[in-house]
């Protein structure tokens, strides 16, 4: 499979995820708790990767999986090609009625990533990349050019337990000391999209985080001239604890914010 026929079929089935999740935004549909009580799934969120799942299945029967919800491996295969499917990421944004929230779909060859799509439909961005060139609404987008940390904008992303709280504390903190303003959008993909079309600067967090969460997005940043890390520097990878993404101009302290919310 070329790298222009996956993303063109990643566009297709995160579009169509996209669009049976927008049919049911701000409809008051009912919220179910998974785990933690800020871990919500909806019937869109199934419905929305059943869709995604078909689109993909229809041209390829035997694709292997990895999905947030039922019907979907977890863990990412380390040979061969995946696609990662995230029916709505930002999922407390969504039953909330606030617009950051989006289907993502990437595409991993031995794990890692070569070509994502992510729809944002209430905000009316779709963003895709080829694993060279990152796309939003048809035009390509690179990384801010933004150099000096106390003039630019990073996010804390993803979410910690109550249980950990003081790591949520560490890294808001972290973020307001060395940048000039902090963003907490709610939807990782959506943070990592604008890393990559340089509307925000870095995103960070310490934790280890789930593939469908930020694999689509992590293939933006790279493509469009961003830098993907752990908490050590190294090339940031699927199952990697930590993700620091930025522009590479501010990526020294966006890892020193990591660092420090890690508690080192």
């Amino acid at each position: 499979m070329a790298n222009g026929d996956l993303v063109a079929l990643a566009r297709r089935a995160a579009e169509a995820g996209a669009a049976v999740a927008a049919d049911r935004f701000r409809t008051g549909i009912d919220v179910e708790q998974k785990g933690e009580k800020t871990d919500v799934v909806t019937q869109a969120d199934r419905d929305a990767q059943a869709a995604v799942i078909d689109v993909i299945r229809g041209e390829y029967p035997e694709a292997a999986i990895v999905g947030e919800e039922e019907g979907a491996s977890k863990s990412v295969p380390e040979s061969g090609t995946a696609w990662i499917v995230d029916p709505i990421d930002g999922t407390n944004n969504f039953v909330r009625g606030i617009r950051s929230w989006g289907t993502a779909v990437a595409v991993v060859r031995d794990g890692d990533p070569a070509a994502g799509a992510t729809s944002l439909p209430a905000l009316g961005d779709d963003y895709w990349t080829d694993g060279e060139t990152t796309y939003r609404n048809g035009e390509a987008v690179t990384v801010s050019a933004e150099t000096d940390p106390e003039a630019g904008v990073a996010t804390p992303t993803m979410w910690w337990d109550f249980d950990s709280r003081d790591q949520y504390t560490r890294a808001c903190q972290a973020v307001v000391d060395r940048f000039g303003d902090l963003r907490r959008i709610g939807c990782a993909q959506a943070e990592l999209a604008g890393v990559a079309d340089g509307s925000l600067d870095g995103v960070v967090t310490n934790i280890r985080s789930h593939p469908w969460d930020t694999v689509a997005g992590v293939a933006m940043v790279r493509a469009a001239g961003g830098t993907v890390t752990d908490l050590s520097g190294d090339r940031w990878r699927h199952d990697s604890v930590g993700l620091v993404a930025s522009n590479g101009g501010v990526h020294d302290a966006l890892l020193d914010a990591a660092r420090e919310i890690d508690g080192e």
